[in-house]
This record gives C-alpha cells, structure tokens and sequence, in this order.
C-alpha cells in the first residue's frame, strides 16, 4: 500500500519527528567525534587567520570549517565531471588563472589552464615539490612518486633505464605480445559479452607481475591482485584508521602486498646469487644489482615501495585509457574503422612465410599513427588522471596574487583538456586534433595526460606500447557493440564505468580466399 507521507496522523508525525530529531543529534555527535578525532591526529589543520593581512589571496572561498571543499570536489568526480569543480569556480569569482579553496585539510591554490601547468612544471624543485594527500602518502611509502630533489631524480634515473622504449622492445616485446593475445584468446574469444574494466585490469595485472617480477603463477598473482584492488579503493580517502574504513582497509591490504613483495625481493636475492636469475631479466633484477651514481643500492623497503608504485601506475591507469578507448571505439564506428585499416595493414605485413604472425617491434608500434591520434583524444577527454598537487616551497606571486609558502598548488588535466580557448568545440571527439601537421596546433602545456617538466609520467612510452599492442591485437580480430550506451562513468580515482563496460563481442568473419 502506497503511504502519502504529506497526510500522515499527528501521531505518527510526532513519532517520525522524533526519530528524526534522535538520528539528527546522534549524527551530529558522531560527526563532532569524527572531526575532534581528525584534528587530535592532525590530519586537519586548524583554521588560522592569514598571517599578513597585506597578502594579495587569489579569489575563493575556503568553504566548510576544517573539511573545505573536499566533499564537492569528491563528489563532482563521482559524478563523472571532475572539471566542473573549476568551472563553477571560475565563473563564481571571474577568475580564469587562479582561484583559491580548501582540500583533504590544506589550502589550496588551484592554476587554471596551460599557464597554470607551464608555470608549476617549469617550477619543479625551484619554487614548488610534489605533494600528496595523507592517504597516498602513508599508503606508497618513501617511493619515487613520493620522493622529493635529489633522491627523486636519482630514484628517477634508475628507474628510466628499465622503462624506456629501447628497453621493453630489447628485453621484453615478446613478453608484451605474447601475454596480449594470450589475455585476449582466453578471455575474449569465444565470448559474446565481456566487461572491459576488469578484464582490463586483469590482463595488465598479469603484465606488470611478467615484467616487473617475472611472477607467472596464478595463485599469488590473484592474491597480489585481490589485495592490490582493496588498496586502490582506499589510495584517495580519508585517512581515518578505523575499522572499517576505506582507508584501514587499504592499510591491511598494503601491509599483506608488502609481505608478498618482500618475500619476492629476499627469494630473487638467493637466486642472483646462484646464477639462477639474471640481472637484467625484470625490473626487480635491476633494481636488486643496480647501485645510484653515488654507488649505494636501493633498501629492500625502497625497491618493495617502487613496485608497489609502478604495479599501480602501471595497471590501473592504463586499464582505465584501454577501457575508455574501447569505449570511445564502440561509440564511434566510423572511428572504430579507420584504426582497423590501419592495425589490419600493419597485421598482414607481419604474416611470416610460415603463415605465422610475427611479433610486433617498435618500428610497427611507431607506424600506428592514426591509433595513437585516437588515444590521445581519448585521454584529453577522458584523463586517467584528473590532476596532481604541488606544495609551495616559498612564498609566490603569481598572476599578481600572493601565494604563501607551505600552500598546495593543483593543477587538473580534466580542466585544461575541455577548454575551449586550447581545444575548439573541445566536447567533441576530434582525433585529427593531433595531426603531425595538421590544422589544430597544440598550444604548448595544453595536452597534459602525461603531466610535464622533470616529472613528466615515467611510464608514458611503456602506456604506450601496451595500449597499442592490446589494440592491435582487439581491432584484427573483433569489433563490438556498448550494452549500455549511455552508461556513466565515475572518476574513483581513475575514470571506471559504473557496470565496468560490458559490451557484445562480434569476432571478424575471415573473407574467402
């Protein structure tokens, strides 16, 4: 029986009110716990006056008393739209540079547009440092992305060496392609519906543990796989370690792979040792017999913390860019058909006097000029990653407005890739934007999925290849239709469909001879 709440007895509004007024107070109590908690942990700062009133602050506003803005900030990202936490702003104070609020406790100077990101990149270790909500901080570890100076570079010049396009093509092509088409005939041929995130994920789990450990066995790379998802639930939340919490979740979770991984580290020690294991067979060789330029190794606890950060960077990212690409193919065909000419010329050239299909090379990978086009406007619209932090390490000016030392900078590559003034009818999918030559010139710092300066994404080549891999190999043997046309995405914090992509599965009918 339907109940009209708007013609209830007194009786029972009464009762209703009460209940209603009971929970209210029992919220505002747990809420008062909640924050008193977050302050005596110091994971909120308290609000203090500006120390010198003659500071010039960017426009804004700090929002909510010790939580900001963060609630809308995480919510417009839920919500799919992660840009339109800026807009609003920009449009509120009439401020198109810079504008100021309150995130994840700190003050916070958000750059707007490619200005904004020429100004902090260029800035790198001069002006400004990378900085990380608590939650990422304590989860990593001391690892590159959390390092800072010197370190971080000496950090960043041993790891460069094993990512590199020479490398992978050299030591570790076949690996890449075969662990592809294995991927793609186990959990996609035969199939008339496949959900692409998580197979996604799946395959490029199994990738990194080839390549980063040369970890093959199922068992344990389920195991690092259903402990690492727990810890990518809670590598952007509230740090709160309490049962129960995304964040203590994560917590456990990160202590079990750090376990696993150490167990790895000392079994892969004993066997460089007795010449069972190469030095230059994987990233944790390397790592394990290559000392920096002032001749120290690596702490088992840092080469334990870099993997930890190149297993997360180097799936989860590229699984969201594999399935938003997937995607933007199914939802344009016309598209869809012009990377299959191309992947399906690059194929045939391949086909070996056996009959068989050779390996892919960094020469093939290169020629997939249109693919690549196609990626990239994938990801100006649809960005792994939304933004990055920085942290003032002096007092700035910048566009004539103070911005106090200690102060945390953002910029987002949601905001910059949809303006307009950058990318002409930027909602459009437009792959020619990115034309070698063409009539769209990309304004310096403007297409920023990558990021830029000295830190630059160091696995941009590897994303890459491995992209373009798994595309070749998708496109010559299926094309597909979405299930759900329409269906959201949400940025938590990489972009993720809501139903994880499903869609139908057509394999190509070979032509007759």
């Amino acid at each position: 029986m339907a109940i009209n709440n708007d013609v209830l007895p007194s009786s029972s509004f009464s009762s209703s009110f009460f209940i209603f007024a009971s929970s209210s107070a029992f919220t505002a109590l747990v809420l008062l716990l909640l924050l008193l908690f977050l302050y005596n942990n110091k994971v909120v700062k308290p609000r203090r006056r500006d120390v010198k009133s003659r500071l010039k602050l960017p426009p804004g506003s700090y929002g909510w008393p010790i939580v900001g803005e963060t609630a809308e900030f995480f919510r417009r990202c839920m919500e799919g739209a992660p840009e339109t936490f800026i807009n609003d702003r920009v449009e509120r104070y009439q401020c198109d540079r810079v504008f100021k609020t309150s995130l994840f406790g700190e003050r916070v100077a958000i750059l707007c547009g490619a200005s904004g990101n020429k100004f902090l990149f260029s800035n790198e270790n001069k002006l400004v440092h990378v900085w990380w909500p608590a939650s990422v901080r304590r989860l990593l570890g001391p690892c590159l992305a959390t390092s800072v100076g010197d370190e971080a570079k000496m950090m960043r010049k041993m790891l460069s060496y094993f990512v590199n396009p020479d490398a992978f093509m050299r030591l570790y092509s076949n690996t890449i392609d075969s662990v592809t088409r294995q991927h793609i005939t186990t959990h996609w041929q035969g199939k008339e519906e496949v959900t692409v995130f998580p197979a996604a994920k799946l395959y490029l789990f199994e990738l990194a543990c080839r390549l980063f450990l040369s970890l093959e066995e199922p068992q344990r790379i389920a195991k690092l796989a259903a402990d690492f998802n727990i810890f990518l639930k809670g590598l952007v939340s509230n740090p709160i370690k309490f049962p129960g919490t995304r964040f203590y979740k994560a917590l456990r979770a990160t202590a079990a792979i750090k376990k696993q991984l150490v167990t790895l580290v000392r079994q892969r020690k004993v066997a460089l040792q007795m010449g069972r294991a190469s030095p230059s067979q994987d990233l944790l060789s390397h790592l394990l017999v290559t000392p920096n330029q002032n001749g120290a190794f690596m702490s088992e606890a840092m080469i334990v913390n870099n993997i930890l950060m190149l297993l997360f960077a180097g799936h989860d990212t590229s699984a969201a860019a594999i399935t938003s690409l997937v995607k933007a193919l199914g939802e344009h065909p016309q598209v869809y058909h012009k990377v299959f000419q191309e992947q399906s010329e690059i194929a045939s050239s391949k086909v070996g006097a056996a009959g068989d299909d050779e390996l892919l090379q960094w020469e093939d990978i290169q020629k997939m000029k249109y693919s690549w086009n196609v990626v990239s406007e994938v990801m100006r619209l649809t960005p792994s990653g939304i933004g990055i932090f920085r942290e003032a390490l002096t007092d700035l000016k910048y566009e004539g407005y103070d911005i106090p030392k200690g102060w945390k900078l953002y910029w987002s590559a949601s905001f910059t890739h949809r303006d307009a003034n950058l990318f002409p009818e930027p909602t459009k999918f437009d792959p020619s934007r990115f034309d070698e030559g063409g009539d769209h010139t990309l304004i310096p710092f403007s297409y920023v999925s990558f990021g830029g300066g000295p830190r630059m994404c160091i696995g941009k080549e590897f994303a890459k290849i491995v992209i373009l891999t798994f595309l070749h190999h998708l496109v010559n043997r299926f094309r597909w239709d979405l299930v759900i046309p329409d269906e959201k995405v949400e940025y938590d914090p990489t972009p993720i469909p809501v139903k994880g992509l499903p869609v139908c599965v057509f394999p190509h009918i070979p032509s007759a001879p």
